[in-house]
């Protein structure tokens, strides 16, 4: 009886780690991208048990262990980077100059939120010099404009289908642009931020419907907004930053494919995995808010603030614009087959790289 459960259990933790390997688009394939801790995690109680229980003699036995030890290897695998026993990607700030720093707070509302004062009192404290909201309708803006006599550059896109959005700003916004890039209710931000610096940064915020039974049947439309935004950004020599909540994980194979094309790097890498979301259920946390950023910059920090109402936690960053430091470093590199593989995802939607607002510098 005890084998019979054993066995049943790992042909599930096998199933899986194996679906995701397939080249489906369908959501519940996609969606095992996300819960590959906990995964791992039942994989290792799992490997325990059959330690301990089973006789190690029995040949089924044997299979059964490194099945499900291969399998928490290969989870494993995936997350590693997102460990702090993983080299930075990203390295630490050195001594700069202030005027070269950029403080942005990025943060899923939950449109049925209505604790709109605590995520204000954030913003007040952190002190960012952009925020960036998704899920934000016209309450949330009419909250949010309070903070307009500190962040005097905005744009806004109130929605009422869980796809607001609203940045306020600081720091001069040029070249601005909001777009439907792929679905024709979820937009995208497009701006030139200047630095007090006089610097230009390319900025792209972003929230993609995910895929799942209440959105998007495939991934599809996902990662051609990723895609063509990353294939948009990968020719830029200027400094660029690309944030917002993305809808995917950081070691999904999308995820990965957008850092190979953009060429932007991952600070999070060798940190930790900054898990946004569930804030209200520590056991089905990972992280769907982003910030990728060019080689330009280097790391000053990088922290996940407290709940504030919402599904999801706000995020953090603050990033140095230091070309000598940043020229150091080193992400993820493409091969033919991945650009391939880019191309056959954007052409599954109507959508093309030159359809991304690119903002000009000076």
């Amino acid at each position: 009886m005890i084998l019979t459960i054993i066995a049943t259990l790992t042909l599930a933790i096998v199933l899986v780690t194996l679906l995701p390997l397939s080249q489906s688009s369908h959501w519940w394939v996609r969606d095992l991208d996300f819960p590959r801790l906990q995964i791992a995690f039942a994989s290792a109680v799992l490997l325990t048990g059959q330690w301990f229980l089973l006789d190690k003699s029995e040949f089924i036995v044997q299979f059964l262990l490194a099945a499900t030890a291969s399998s928490l290897l290969y989870q494993a695998w995936w997350i590693f980077p997102y460990t702090q026993l993983y080299p930075n990607e990203v390295r630490l700030a050195a001594a700069h100059n202030p005027s070269c720093r950029v403080r942005i707070l990025s943060c899923n509302v939950l449109q049925t939120n209505r604790d709109s004062n605590i995520l204000i009192a954030l913003i007040r404290k952190h002190d960012p010099d952009i925020v960036v909201t998704l899920e934000t309708d016209a309450w949330w803006q009419q909250k949010l404009d309070v903070l307009e006599d500190v962040y005097s550059y905005t744009i806004k896109c109130p929605l009422e289908n869980t796809y607001g959005m609203h940045v306020y700003s600081r720091l001069l916004l040029r070249d601005m642009a909001t777009q439907f890039l792929v679905q024709p209710d979820v937009p995208s931000m497009h701006a030139m931020v200047v630095l007090k610096s006089g610097q230009e940064v390319r900025m792209h915020f972003l929230h993609p419907a995910p895929p799942s039974p209440t959105e998007n049947d495939e991934s599809t439309e996902r990662d051609a907004e990723l895609l063509v935004v990353a294939k948009s950004v990968a020719e830029v020599d200027g400094p660029v930053i690309v944030a917002g909540d993305l809808n995917d994980v950081g070691w999904s194979t999308t995820t990965r494919l957008f850092r190979k094309i953009s060429g932007l790097l991952d600070p999070r890498v060798g940190r930790g995995m900054f898990n946004s979301f569930h804030a209200d259920y520590w056991f089905i946390r990972w992280p769907l808010d982003h910030l990728f950023h060019s080689r330009h910059f280097t790391l000053l920090s990088m922290q996940r603030l407290p709940t504030c109402g919402s599904d999801h936690f706000p995020v953090l960053v603050e990033l140095v614009l230091d070309e000598g430091e940043g020229a150091k470093q080193k992400g993820l590199i493409a091969d033919a087959a991945d650009f391939e593989e880019a191309e056959e995802k954007i052409a599954k939607q109507p959508t093309q790289p030159s359809d991304v607002h690119e903002p000009k510098p000076y």
